[in-house]
């Protein structure tokens, strides 16, 4: 069984190379779809009305995306029955919408900003073949920034306000607004440690309630302790990172760096020292996503998933905090950030 698998698959890859010769372009114009960062979008493809052709064993689907250089092109999805491929980043993102017999339409799900740009549809059937083109175009959505949550090292509940404000400041942020928080929570974050706002209250908010956080029986919602002393009290607190204005990047490296190390890495390419609201902006609004843990400006060590898998922050999409590790151990890379001239 496993070796006719092997078969069909791989005559599913040679169909994808041996019908470079299509006869009948559909759309001489790409159509363009629109969609927000993080969302499912489909891009239509479909037999023409007159075809009377239907899907079934000898009709195959591949789409592409398409480069300026075809050499660069990018497989996505091959289709032939009930015999499917994705490929690279599209892998376990991408299906077949299929809602009638003529319907050829990718649905993309998360998409990133990396999937922004022109994609090839070809139905193959051996007799009249089909070409259609979309452009994607992915926008960052209505957020302009991000709401993170903050700790120093020393632990939880450690600031004070002044302190919580200042530490916004050295990670290139700023202390967020109850509406900023009540925006963020509305898209997904849930965090059970109360932190500082700018307006002197202390909040923290909760998608999915649980005994810890208020009570496995208590409803959705931001959670409101009021106003706190701000000298006496402590708490984390959640700070605010606009959108990029350079650029967030892993730095490749032949081996392990100190901390010091990552420092003067990044500045020897004409960086700084990412810092966690660099990371978290790029994240959420950028789509950014590396499965390797890194130093950040803090001391911290952290990366960012937006498209969760095995061994990568499997059930979510997170920044993984892994923590505030010794600064001479020789375990991790580092994330660099580029500011625009």
């Amino acid at each position: 069984m496993t070796s006719l698998l092997y078969i069909t698959l791989f005559a599913l890859t040679l169909a994808g190379s041996v019908y470079t010769q299509l006869t009948d372009i559909d759309a001489p114009y790409p159509v363009k779809v629109t969609t927000d960062l993080g969302a499912t979008v489909t891009l239509p493809c479909r037999l023409p009305g007159s075809s009377h052709s239907f899907f079934g064993v000898g009709i195959r689907v591949k789409w592409t995306k398409v480069e300026e250089d075809e050499a660069l092109n990018e497989d996505v999805l091959l289709s032939m029955g009930f015999h499917k491929m994705t490929y690279g980043s599209f892998e376990d993102r991408v299906h077949l919408q299929e809602l009638d017999s003529e319907d050829a339409s990718l649905v993309i799900t998360d998409v990133s900003m990396d999937d922004t740009g022109k994609y090839r549809c070809e139905i193959i059937n051996g007799m009249m073949d089909t070409v259609q083109e979309v452009e994607l175009e992915v926008r960052a959505g209505l957020l302009d920034g991000v709401v993170f949550p903050y700790f120093p090292p020393l632990g939880r509940y450690s600031f004070n306000f002044d302190e919580a404000t200042q530490a916004c400041l050295d990670q290139d942020a700023t202390v967020a607004t109850s509406d900023q928080l009540f925006e963020e929570w509305k898209s997904g974050l849930d965090w059970c440690n109360a932190g500082w706002l700018h307006d002197g209250t202390v909040q923290y908010p909760i998608t999915k309630p649980r005994e810890p956080c208020g009570g496995a029986n208590s409803i959705a919602g931001v959670r409101n302790y009021g106003k706190r002393d701000k000298y006496l009290s402590r708490f984390d607190v959640f700070c605010y990172s606009p959108i990029l204005t350079g650029r967030f990047y892993w730095l490749t490296q032949p081996n392990s760096l100190t901390f010091d190390e990552a420092v003067q890495a990044c500045i020897d390419d004409g960086a700084e020292i990412a810092k966690v609201g660099h990371m978290f902006a790029a994240w959420k609004l950028e789509g950014y996503d590396r499965c390797d843990a890194g130093w950040l400006a803090d001391g911290s060590v952290r990366y960012p998933i937006s498209r969760p898998r095995k061994n990568c922050s499997p059930t979510e999409a997170a920044v993984r905090f892994v923590g505030f590790p010794d600064k001479q151990q020789k375990l991790f890379g580092v994330y660099c950030y580029k500011a625009d001239p």
